[in-house]
């Protein structure tokens, strides 16, 4: 395609169409009839969403992943467009990501949900626009080896890693020196640190700068949403652990740098929206107005920047001990993380402790190195076993 001409609508399957990444992507597609057109969507359980979204886009192609909601969507018909197929399940989200029709699917499930999709999507390929940054944590090379192996695109849609994209474009791998992601800091930032083991999930999900979901919104809070995107990273960008890194900057206007090797930087700004990601990543490598307006540098605009405290922010440390250990650490890293944030939400499990169960967990299963794709799945799954009996035991 042009970078100056859309010849033909592409067509969108949006898997996770009723998160916060699911709302802006539908606003990116709204504002672009005559380049975009949605053909599926998938939800893991709010149907009636599903079915307003489908009414509204003329969808046809639905995909509901809990077994009870797909049952509930099936009981009421006349809630879809005529003509409605609605498929059920992890194989209903794979079915969909293959659709002849297709052409990018735009994965933005919570967790590991998403990987056999994102793996389907490439394998029939499928251009794969990521939101879901845990699907490169968990198994990184058997993601790219797909998109190798089709030809397909990997455009990634987290602001910090399309950022990164915006600025390698152009430039050989071995001209990069250096990456760093910016982090707001989340709802703790200014916070004392003797406070924050008085804090609860009301209080973690109050993000300063983004409208997210509670799970990636408590990550931002503990930096684990930026230890994982270093992680995610290094796989994309194909970095040393040395390579990635990261810094405070409260305003999230900046999402990154890249630092080349005759010392020369450059940074991506935006407002602090996910459609921009989005469309830049719906769109690529063409360009088009914006949803929401861009920056007014006519407006005084003060740019922060702080070094991070990784002993305020133990998972940042965690992260990059898991980056330079390797093998299956960062799926452990990931899947004790999303048990532990699970349980601070539940009030089950202190602020504080989050980091303390990762650590107990990767303690016990960062040297194993899983030889293929099913033993990294039965790690993660370990590792999830592991978290819940320390949490239950209180080993925190």
């Amino acid at each position: 395609m042009a970078t100056s001409a859309f010849p033909s609508r592409k067509r969108v399957v949006l898997l996770g169409a009723t998160g916060s990444i699911g709302e802006n992507t539908l606003r990116v597609i709204a504002a672009h009839p005559d380049k975009l057109e949605l053909v599926a969507i998938a939800a893991r359980g709010n149907w009636e969403k599903l079915a307003a979204i489908a009414r509204t886009h003329g969808v046809r192609h639905i995909g509901i992943f809990d077994d009870t909601a797909f049952a509930a969507a099936r009981a009421h018909p006349s809630a879809f467009p005529a003509d409605t197929r609605i498929v059920g399940g992890l194989a209903g989200l794979v079915e969909l990501a293959q659709l002849p029709s297709a052409d990018i699917v735009l994965v933005a499930v919570v967790g590991t949900t998403g990987l056999e999709p994102a793996l389907a999507a490439l394998r029939a390929g499928k251009d794969l626009a990521l939101a879901s940054k845990e699907i490169l944590v968990l198994a990184g090379q058997h993601v790219l080896a797909a998109a190798a192996a089709s030809g397909a695109q990997i455009l990634p849609v987290d602001s910090e890693h399309n950022a990164v994209f915006q600025c390698l474009q152009g430039h050989p791998h071995s001209s990069v020196r250096r990456i760093t992601l910016t982090a707001s800091g989340g709802a703790f930032r200014d916070l004392p640190v003797e406070a924050l083991g008085a804090v609860t999930p009301a209080d973690a999900i109050k993000h300063p700068n983004w409208s997210m979901g509670p799970k990636i919104t408590v990550d931002s809070a503990t930096l684990a949403n930026k230890g994982l995107e270093l992680i995610e990273a290094q796989c994309l960008f194909g970095l040393r652990p040395e390579q990635c890194d990261a810094v405070l900057h409260p305003q999230s206007i900046v999402h990154a740098f890249v630092e080349f090797t005759d010392g020369a930087m450059l940074a991506q700004l935006g407002p602090p929206s996910m459609t921009f990601p989005i469309q830049h990543a719906l769109l690529h490598p063409a360009r088009a107005p914006g949803v929401e307006p861009a920056l007014d540098f006519r407006k005084l605009l003060s740019l922060e920047f702080r070094p991070i405290d990784e002993t305020r922010f133990p998972m940042l440390r965690l992260a990059r001990e898991t980056m330079i250990a390797g093998r299956g650490a960062p799926a452990v890293y990931n899947a004790a993380n999303e048990i532990a944030v699970a349980a601070f939400l539940a009030h089950a499990l202190p602020f504080l402790a989050i980091p303390r169960i990762v650590e107990h967990v990767l303690a016990q299963l960062s040297t194993v190195a899983p030889a293929d794709l099913p033993a990294i799945l039965a790690l993660d799954l370990e590792a999830r076993r592991l978290a819940r009996r320390a949490i239950e035991n209180h080993l925190f």
